[in-house]
C-alpha cells in the first residue's frame, strides 16, 4: 500500500545517500518529510560547549543543502524527542514515521514508546537496519545462542557476508527523489546559540563531505594499517570513527570497500585488519543488544565482587587521571589528548583505562562515564565493550593477570617520544630514553609530577583485588 506522507526521523544517520529508512519511505509514500531532533533528553546532560554538538549542528546544515538539491529539506525541532516526533507527524499529517534501528536500552525504550504514541493517532513506525551489516540476532551460534567470544562471532559474520552478498548493496535515494515534500515557506535551521550551545573546536572535518574525504585518504593507508594503527606518533587509525559514529557515511560501502581491496589483494595487510576492526564493532553492538545489564555491572557476574579503591585518596587519584597528572608520561599524553581535541588514539585508551583500573585500582565505570562525557566518537557499545575488555570484565576480555607497564607501553609504541613531546612540553628537553619514566631522568623535571604510583606495587595489588574472581 503506497502512503499519502511518511516523515522520515534521522538519528545515527545523518546523510542523504545509502539511507535505508529514507529509501524505504520514498519508495513507498507519495510525499516524504526529513526531520531531526535536538533531543533535550541527551542534550541537558552535556556542557553548554560539546564538540559532538558542533559536529551534528554542521553535519545537518550539509544535509538540509543535500536535501534540497534533491527537492526537499530538514525539519529541526529542539526538545524531547518523545513528545516532538508524535506532535511533528501530527502537525504534517503522516500516515508513518521511518528510521533507522538504534540498539541502546535507552533508545530502545524512546522508539517504543514514540511508537506508542504515534500508534494512538493512528500512524505507523517503521525501523530499519543501517548502521550494522547484521544486527541483533543475525549472527548466531549453531545452538543459536548469541556468540561471547569475538572470534567465532567474526568467522559466522564472515561467513554470512559470503552467502548474502547483497547486504552490501546501496539502498538509492536520488533515483526516488521526486517523492520529497518540497519546503512550503521560507525555513531556517536552529542556530547552536538557539539550542543553547556555544561553539567548539573539533578536531575532524564534519558531514557527508568530510567523511568522504577521510575515507579517500584512509583507503591510501590502509595497507599499512595493521602495524600503524599502534603508534598514536603515527598518521595510521582511519579517523572515521565518529564518522560512524553519526551515520555521515554508508557501512555498506566501508565494507563493500575494504572487502573488495581484499578480494583483489590490493589491501595489502592492513585492510583485513580494518575489516576486523568494523566487525568488532558489530560484536559489542550485538553484546550491548542482548545483554542491556552490561550498561550497569560486569559482563562476567564474578567480577561484580571486585572491591574498588574509595576514598579521599582515591579521588585525588582518579583527579589525576582525569587531568593528565599521573607522572606517567605515555598516560597524561593520552588524557589531555583526550581532554584537549575529543580523540584519543585507541592505542592509547587501552593503555589508560588500564592504568586506571588496574594501576589505580579504580571501577572501570568511572573510567567508562569519563570517556563517554570526552570522546567525540562517544558509542555507548563500543565504549563500554572496550573499558570492560580492559577490566577482564568483558566478553573476550584480556585475563585479568594481564596488566599493561606504562613503561614499556611507551617505550614500545612512542620510542622516540614524539607523542609525549606533543603533549607534554615539560618533557621536550629529556632523552628518548628518559621521557619515558621521567622521575629516573639524570636531571630533575620541573612542572612534572612523579608517579602517584609505582607499577611494580600496583601489579601485586591488582592481583590480590581479582583474586576473588577466582574463588
Amino acid at each position: 500500500m503506497i502512503l499519502r506522507k511518511s516523515l522520515v526521523w534521522f538519528r545515527r544517520d545523518l546523510r542523504a545517500f545509502d539511507h535505508a529508512a529514507l529509501h524505504h519511505a520514498l519508495t513507498s509514500s507519495k510525499s516524504v518529510y526529513c526531520a531531526f531532533i535536538y533531543d533535550t533528553d541527551i542534550l541537558d546532560g552535556l556542557p553548554r560547549s560539546d564538540r559532538r554538538v558542533d559536529f551534528i549542528h554542521a553535519s545537518l546544515a550539509e544535509l538540509d543543502a543535500e536535501l534540497r538539491q534533491l527537492g526537499g529539506y530538514l525539519i529541526v525541532r529542539h526538545a524531547s524527542a518523545i513528545d516532538a516526533i508524535p506532535a511533528l507527524a501530527a502537525e504534517l499529517d503522516v500516515d508513518a514515521v521511518f528510521v533507522n534501528g538504534d540498539y541502546e536500552p535507552q533508545a530502545i525504550l524512546r522508539d517504543q514508546a514514540v511508537a506508542q504514541r504515534l500508534g494512538s493517532d493512528g500512524r505507523g513506525f517503521s525501523s530499519f537496519k543501517d548502521q550494522v551489516i547484521f544486527e541483533k540476532s543475525e549472527v548466531l551460534t549453531q545452538a543459536a545462542q548469541t556468540f561471547s567470544v569475538f572470534t567465532p562471532y567474526k568467522n559466522a559474520w564472515l561467513k554470512r557476508l559470503a552467502a548474502e552478498p547483497d547486504c552490501l548493496a546501496p539502498w538509492p535515494i536520488e533515483a526516488h527523489a521526486a517523492q520529497f515534500a518540497p519546503p512550503s515557506s521560507p525555513y531556517r535551521l536552529p542556530t547552536l546559540a538557539e539550542i543553547g550551545f556555544s561553539p567548539a573546536s573539533m578536531p575532524v572535518p564534519a558531514g557527508m563531505a568530510g567523511a568522504a574525504t577521510l575515507f579517500d585518504d584512509f583507503i591510501t593507508r590502509i595497507a599499512a594499517y595493521g602495524e600503524a594503527r599502534n603508534y598514536p606518533a603515527v598518521k595510521g587509525p582511519s579517523y572515521l570513527s565518529v564518522h560512524l559514529r553519526f551515520g555521515t557515511l554508508s557501512i555498506r560501502h566501508l565494507v563493500r570497500t575494504v572487502s573488495a581491496l581484499i578480494a583483489n589483494g590490493a589491501g595489502g595487510d592492513g585492510a583485513p585488519v580494518w575489516l576486523s576492526e568494523l566487525i568488532w564493532r558489530e560484536f559489542y553492538a550485538m553484546i550491548l543488544f542482548h545483554h542491556p545489564h552490561v550498561t550497569e555491572r560486569a559482563f562476567k557476574p564474578a567480577y561484580d565482587a571486585i572491591a574498588w579503591e574509595s576514598g579521599p585518596e582515591a579521588e585525588k587519584r582518579f583527579a589525576a587521571w582525569c587531568e593528565g597528572r599521573t607522572g606517567y608520561p605515555l598516560v597524561d599524553a593520552a588524557m589531555l589528548q583526550l581532554n584537549q581535541t575529543g580523540y584519543m588514539h585507541n592505542r592509547l585508551r587501552m593503555v589508560a583505562a588500564c592504568f586506571l583500573i588496574k594501576d589505580l585500582g579504580i571501577a572501570w565505570a568511572r573510567g567508562e562515564q569519563y570517556f563517554a562525557l570526552h570522546l567525540n566518537d562517544f558509542d555507548l557499545a563500543s565504549n563500554n565493550g572496550g573499558w570492560q575488555w580492559a577490566a577482564s570484565s568483558g566478553c573476550d576480555a584480556q585475563p585479568y593477570f594481564r596488566i599493561f607497564n606504562p613503561v614499556t607501553q611507551s617505550e614500545k609504541f612512542d620510542a622516540h617520544g614524539k607523542f609525549i613531546r606533543r603533549y607534554l612540553p615539560q618533557l621536550v628537553k629529556l632523552s628518548d630514553k628518559e621521557i619515558h619514566a621521567p622521575w629516573l631522568a639524570a636531571t630533575k623535571v620541573e612542572g612534572y609530577p612523579p608517579p602517584i604510583v609505582m607499577h611494580d606495587e600496583a601489579r601485586k595489588k591488582t592481583l590480590e583485588r581479582y583474586a576473588v574472581v577466582k574463588s
